[in-house]
């Protein structure tokens, strides 16, 4: 039995979580933590911790699922660099899953962009669309962001330098080297992404939509049982389903 504690427990997807559960029956559910909540009072009873926080919060949470040798997952996204930087060092010393999304068919997602940048090569133009809710707070998406990584590293470019996030205004001809970024909101959308390569003649669009949390809740709970007992390290959740 793999003992979970769930931060951010009153949230959207810590909601979805504490529902899915008790679909894993090798999973029990030991602590409930949200704002103004304990976490150093019941972290003792588990296994492995499921941050769904803020990434505000998720170091602190890092540091004392560190100091105390349980493992987490990081569902929090957001994170500025110094912010996870502050978060992954403590994968020296104990097993940590960071994904930006948890979600099966999102994990195939990226793996099939990788495929598809491979093997079309540098002809086509590359562009990112995602839309989600108008509660989300973050953009582009974290899983936006792994997608335009993803491509970036395929062309072994410097993403920070070939990222357009939209455009406005006489910005002149698309260039060969850029990757378009582009954010939408609206409603109660869970999570739409679309990756495009585009080319004179034709067209490539791949697309995951999600219409329940319950597919980001089910994959979570899914690397909160693999991950615990594993070698202190980063990993993925394409680690978790096998993809690499």
């Amino acid at each position: 039995m793999t003992r979970v504690i769930i931060t951010g427990s009153k949230g959207r997807m810590g909601k979805a979580l504490l529902a899915c559960a008790p679909q894993h029956r090798e999973i029990e559910v030991v602590g409930q933590i949200d704002q103004g909540d304990d976490l150093r009072a019941v972290i003792g009873r588990a296994d492995v911790v499921i941050d769904f926080s803020s990434h505000t919060a998720t170091a602190a949470i890092a540091e004392l699922c560190s100091s105390h040798g349980k493992a987490m997952v990081v569902g929090t996204t957001g994170h500025d660099e110094s912010q996870k930087s502050l978060i992954t060092h403590h994968a020296s010393r104990i097993p940590m899953v960071l994904s930006s999304n948890y979600s099966t068919g999102v994990n195939t997602l990226f793996w099939l962009t990788r495929k598809a940048a491979e093997i079309l090569g540098p002809g086509y133009d590359l562009e990112i669309v995602e839309m989600h809710h108008r509660l989300k707070r973050d953009a582009p998406s974290g899983t936006a962001k792994s997608l335009a990584e993803i491509l970036a590293e395929a062309r072994r470019q410097q993403l920070a330098r070939v990222a357009r996030h939209g455009r406005v205004g006489i910005v002149g001809e698309r260039t060969a080297e850029e990757i378009g970024i582009h954010s939408v909101r609206g409603g109660d959308v869970v999570g739409d992404h679309t990756v495009i390569f585009s080319t004179l003649g034709e067209r490539l669009e791949l697309t995951h939509k999600a219409s329940s949390r319950e597919t980001f809740a089910h994959g979570a709970l899914r690397a909160a049982v693999w991950v615990v007992g594993r070698k202190p390290g980063l990993y993925d959740m394409q680690d978790v389903l096998g993809l690499k």
